[in-house]
């Protein structure tokens, strides 16, 4: 069986800093982040050979990164700091539910990803995240499937 997967990547710039981290990364501090989002799709390629045009892949999934996270602080909504931060800025804080992680940054998206793409791709599936906060450090995020269970004898 042939697995065929479509990847597109996007580049944002965006501040964060790691509640209870024990080094550096417990402070405000930003990166270029590099997000790369693979799809998949049930019936593999459509007729023109393709899972998906990858400019949908940069009209939805991308431009969400565009308008929600570039050039935003990304804090997670229990920080002590949070509303100091939101004071100075109001605008340029943006809540998030989790610890700011690459980690949990990719499990938000990979979860999020299929009410981005839409109801018109119901047929994609955002399959796996890889949130890079340098050119050294990254986070992968993928579903994994679910094996089926032996038969028993």
């Amino acid at each position: 069986m042939t697995k065929v997967c479509a990847e597109r990547y996007h580049d944002i710039s965006c501040g964060h800093r790691v509640v209870g981290h024990e080094g550096k990364c417990q402070h405000l501090h930003g990166h270029n982040y590099r997000i790369t989002f693979s799809c998949e799709s049930e019936s593999g390629t459509d007729d023109i050979g393709r899972v998906i045009d990858f400019g949908v892949i940069k009209s939805t999934l991308c431009e969400w990164l565009e308008k929600k996270w570039d050039h935003k602080m990304l804090l997670w909504a229990e920080d002590p700091l949070i509303a100091g931060v939101k004071y100075i800025d109001p605008l340029g804080v943006v809540a998030i539910p989790f610890n700011p992680t690459a980690e949990n940054l990719g499990i938000y998206l990979l979860h999020l990803g299929p009410n981005i793409l839409g109801p018109e791709n119901e047929h994609i599936r955002l399959v796996k995240v890889k949130v890079e906060e340098t050119r050294k450090c990254s986070a992968v995020v993928e579903i994994v499937p679910i094996m089926p269970k032996p038969e028993t004898p």
